[in-house]
C-alpha cells in the first residue's frame, strides 16, 4: 500500500443501535478538519430502502436533505452541520441502491453470463462505488459510517467489504459499542461488548481504536479487561462518556490524540506537528491562532451560556414526538440544533418546551392556550404531512399571530399559516389544504398539476419538489433584513435571493395570491417566475416577527452560522420581552 492510496475510516457499531455513530463520525471528522485535512463522510444504511424518502420521522428520525435533493439518514445532518461544507446524495449508500444496481446490471448483461453473488460481484460493487466517491470528492479522508450494529444480517456485506479493502489501501476502523449498567447489579458489564467485538474479528477485521459508551464512567478495570479480550494495548481504548454539548467531543477527542492514532494508521503526516513556517492555512502568519484555538473559544461560549440563569422559553409545537410511550425529539432534530445555533449568535440560553398538536383542540380558548404554551417567548411551527394535529398547529398560529408572540413557521407551517389567514382574516371559514379536504371550497393551499400526474401513478419516492431553489426577496421586508445581517443575501440579474432546501409536494395556491396580500399578507419571498410564494409575513407594524417559509432553513443552519431566520426568531423574542 502506496502512502498515496486513498484513505479510508469506518466507524462500526456493537451491542445496540443509537449509540451516537454519527456525532462520533462528525466529530472525528471535525477534529481532522481542524488539523487541515478535507474529509468526505458516507453514511451506509443496510436497510432495503431506496432511499429515507418514503419513511415517517418516528421511523428513523428526521429525513435529512441535501442540496441535490437527496433524502438521506439525518446523520447525514450531522456530517454537514459539523463540518459546515454541504454534501451530495450520493453520500448516502443503502442496501436498496445496492441491489437495485446489481439487478439492473443483471438484466443488461453487465456479469458476461457469470452466476451473480454476494460474494463477490456485491461487495465488489461496493467497493467501486467507495472508492468513486472518494476519488471524486478530491477529499484527503472518506470517512464512513455503517449503520445498524455489527451481527446485523443485512450488514454483513459491508463488513465483508471492509474486511477486503484492509488488504488493499490505507484504512483505519473505529468500533464503538454500549458497556452495559444494569442497575440490579451495581457494575459495569464488559461480556456484551467483547461478543460484539468477536462477531467484528469473525469478519476478519482488526479495529484500531475501540470507542466505548455508556452512562456511566468507565473505570480502569474495564479497560484493562477489554485490552486483554481483544489483544488491543490500553492506547488504543477510548472511554466515550455522555455529554451535554456535543460540539465539544472533537475537543475532547483531541485530548486523547485520536487524530494522531489515526493519523499514523492512515500514513498520514500529523499537521499540528509541522512547523510554523509551514504555508497550510492552519499556520498562516495572519491567523493569531490556531483553528483548534479559535473553535475552543466558540465552545467555552457555549458552556458559558449553559450555565446562564436568564433563559429564553420556545415552544416547538409538532406531531411526531410520540412512538409507543416514549418521546422522539430526533424528529426534528436538524430544528432544534438551528435553534441552538441561533441562540449561542445571540448570547441566550434556551429552554424548550415540546408541545404535541394532537393534544390541542381548534377550540382552545386562548387561556387554555396560554396554560399549554407556559409563556413561551417564541414558537415554531415544523414541517410535516397529512391531517394528524393539524387543527391544534392552526390553532397555535392564530394565538401566536393575535398575541404577537414571535412566529416561525417552516414548510407545513407556512401552508398552515396562509390557512388560519384566509380562515379568519379573508373570513374563507373553510379554507384548506387539498392535502387533507381535497373538495374544500377555498384551497388556498393545492398541489401542482406536474404533482398531481406523478400521484396518479403512485410515485411517491424522490418525487418531490426537492433540494436546493432560489427565492427572490422583497427588500424592505424582516425576510430580507434578516438575511443582510447575516450575510446570506445574493443577487443576480433578476434582484436579491437566497437559497434554500425544499421538500414538500404543495404549494400557495397562486389563485388566492392577489387576495392574501391585499388583506395584509406579504409575499417577501418568490420564485423567478412569481408562479409559487417562498416566504410569508406579516408588516412589521402588526406583528414584531410573523414569519414562515415554504423551505427548510434547518438543513443551511451551521453551528457559528446559523441560518437567518432562526437568528431573526430568537433576536426579535429578546427585543420583544
Amino acid at each position: 500500500m502506496s502512502k498515496t492510496s486513498p484513505k479510508f475510516i469506518f466507524v462500526i457499531g456493537g451491542v445496540i443501535s443509537g449509540l451516537g455513530k454519527g456525532i462520533f463520525t462528525a466529530s472525528l471528522a471535525k477534529l481532522l478538519k481542524l488539523y487541515g485535512y478535507s474529509l468526505n463522510p458516507i453514511k451506509i444504511d443496510p436497510y432495503l430502502n431506496i432511499d429515507a424518502g418514503t419513511m415517517r420521522p418516528t421511523e428513523h428520525g428526521e429525513v435529512w436533505v441535501t442540496y441535490d435533493g437527496g433524502e438521506i439518514d439525518q446523520d447525514l445532518g450531522n456530517y454537514e452541520r459539523f463540518l459546515e461544507q454541504k454534501f451530495s446524495k450520493n453520500n448516502n449508500i443503502t442496501s436498496g441502491k445496492i441491489f437495485s444496481q446489481i439487478l439492473d446490471m443483471e438484466r443488461k448483461g453487465k456479469f458476461l453470463g457469470k452466476t451473480v453473488q454476494y460474494i463477490p460481484h456485491v461487495t465488489n460493487l461496493i467497493e467501486k462505488i467507495l472508492i468513486k466517491n472518494h476519488n471524486k470528492s478530491k477529499a484527503n479522508i472518506t470517512i464512513v459510517e455503517i449503520g445498524g450494529t455489527v451481527g446485523d444480517y443485512e450488514s454483513s456485506l459491508f463488513f465483508h467489504t471492509i474486511a477486503r479493502m484492509q488488504t488493499k489501501y490505507n484504512i483505519a476502523v473505529v468500533f464503538m459499542g454500549y458497556i452495559l449498567y444494569p442497575p440490579h447489579l451495581q457494575e459495569l458489564k464488559t461480556k456484551p461488548f467483547q461478543h460484539a467485538l468477536n462477531n467484528l474479528f469473525s469478519y476478519g477485521i482488526r479495529p484500531d481504536l475501540l470507542v466505548l459508551r455508556s452512562n456511566k464512567e468507565i473505570d480502569s478495570p474495564r479497560i484493562q479487561k477489554i485490552a486483554n479480550a481483544s489483544g488491543m494495548p490500553e492506547s488504543t481504548i477510548l472511554p466515550m462518556p455522555d455529554t451535554n454539548n456535543i460540539l465539544g467531543i472533537p475537543l475532547y477527542l483531541n485530548t486523547y490524540k485520536t487524530h494522531d492514532l489515526i493519523l499514523n494508521k492512515l500514513k498520514l503526516q500529523n499537521r499540528s506537528k509541522l512547523s510554523s513556517a509551514s504555508k497550510l492555512p492552519m499556520f498562516n502568519k495572519n491567523n493569531k491562532a490556531s483553528k483548534i484555538k479559535q473553535y475552543e473559544k466558540f465552545i467555552k461560549k457555549i458552556n458559558i451560556l449553559s450555565k446562564s440563569n436568564q433563559t429564553l422559553k420556545i415552544a416547538l409545537v409538532g406531531k411526531y414526538f410520540g412512538t409507543g410511550k416514549f418521546t422522539l425529539a430526533d424528529s426534528y432534530i436538524s430544528v432544534i440544533e438551528s435553534l441552538k445555533y441561533a441562540s449561542y449568535a445571540n448570547n441566550i440560553k434556551l429552554d424548550f418546551e415540546w408541545i404535541d398538536s394532537t393534544k390541542i383542540d381548534a377550540d382552545f380558548s386562548d387561556s387554555k392556550m396560554r396554560t399549554l404554551l407556559k409563556q413561551a417567548r417564541a414558537i415554531v411551527v415544523p414541517g410535516g404531512f397529512g391531517s394528524t394535529g393539524v387543527q391544534g398547529k392552526i390553532r397555535t398560529i392564530r394565538f401566536a399571530r393575535e398575541n404577537k408572540i414571535p412566529y416561525l413557521g417552516l414548510c407545513y407551517g407556512l401552508q398552515l399559516a396562509v390557512i388560519e389567514y384566509a380562515r379568519n382574516i379573508l373570513k374563507l371559514k373553510k379554507a384548506n389544504t387539498t392535502e387533507i379536504d381535497p373538495e374544500t371550497p377555498y384551497p388556498v393551499i393545492d398541489i401542482l398539476p406536474e404533482q398531481k400526474k406523478i400521484l396518479r401513478k403512485k410515485m411517491y419516492g424522490a418525487t418531490m419538489r426537492l433540494g436546493e431553489y432560489k427565492a427572490y426577496l422583497q427588500p424592505n421586508t424582516i425576510v430580507f433584513e434578516t438575511y443582510k445581517t447575516r450575510k446570506r443575501l445574493l443577487k443576480d440579474d433578476l434582484g436579491y435571493y437566497v437559497v434554500e432546501r425544499h421538500r414538500h409536494r404543495y404549494e400557495v395556491n397562486p389563485d388566492y395570491h392577489e387576495q392574501l396580500t391585499k388583506n395584509g399578507l406579504i409575499l417577501s419571498g418568490m420564485s423567478a417566475d412569481k408562479r409559487l410564494v417562498e416566504f410569508i409575513e406579516l408588516p412589521k407594524t402588526k406583528h414584531p416577527y410573523f414569519v414562515a417559509t415554504q423551505a427548510h432553513p434547518e438543513f443551511t443552519s451551521y453551528p457559528q452560522d446559523p441560518n437567518p431566520l432562526f437568528w431573526g426568531l430568537l433576536h426579535s423574542a429578546l427585543k420583544n420581552k
